[in-house]
Formats: structure tokens, C-alpha cells, sequence
């Protein structure tokens, strides 16, 4: 990952999952981090509509299956404005 919103919303899911942004990859999904449950998804899109100023719709909430996904995802709602 190297894209600024990438590093953002590596920062982010680092913050909600409470743990350190390097052990997060494009790949890291809630099957290889430890406490990415259903609960902690929702707090992810929270800080990520208020981090970016957005409103996602649950369509794009359904793709955010991995770090890389979310960061696709916003990279995509920003092309559209």
C-alpha cells in the first residue's frame, strides 16, 4: 500500500482493531485479524465515513472485505465525487 488513502484507512482500521498499522496488508481481512468481527466492521465504516466525509452506501459497505477493498472502494467514491 502506498497511496495516501491507503495509509489512511490503514491507520484507521489499525485504530479500530487496536493493532499496529504495519501488521496490516492489502490482504489483511476479518479472517487474519484477530477481533475484525461484524461489530468492529461497523466501527470501521463509522471512522472511515467521518475520516473521509462521506456517506457509504451499503453496497460499498458488502466490498469492504479487506483492507485493500476499503481503500478501493473510497479510491472509487472519490473518482465519482
Amino acid at each position: 500500500m502506498s497511496t495516501a488513502i491507503e495509509q489512511r484507512v490503514r491507520e484507521i482500521a489499525a485504530s479500530v482493531f487496536n493493532v499496529d498499522p504495519a501488521q496490516l496488508t492489502e490482504q489483511s481481512s476479518p479472517e487474519t485479524v484477530d477481533g475484525w468481527d461484524s461489530l468492529q466492521q461497523l466501527n470501521l465504516v463509522l471512522a472511515i465515513e467521518q475520516e473521509f466525509d462521506l456517506s457509504l452506501e451499503p453496497e460499498d459497505i458488502e466490498r469492504m472485505g479487506s483492507i485493500g477493498r476499503v481503500a478501493e472502494v473510497l479510491r472509487e467514491k472519490a473518482t465519482r465525487g
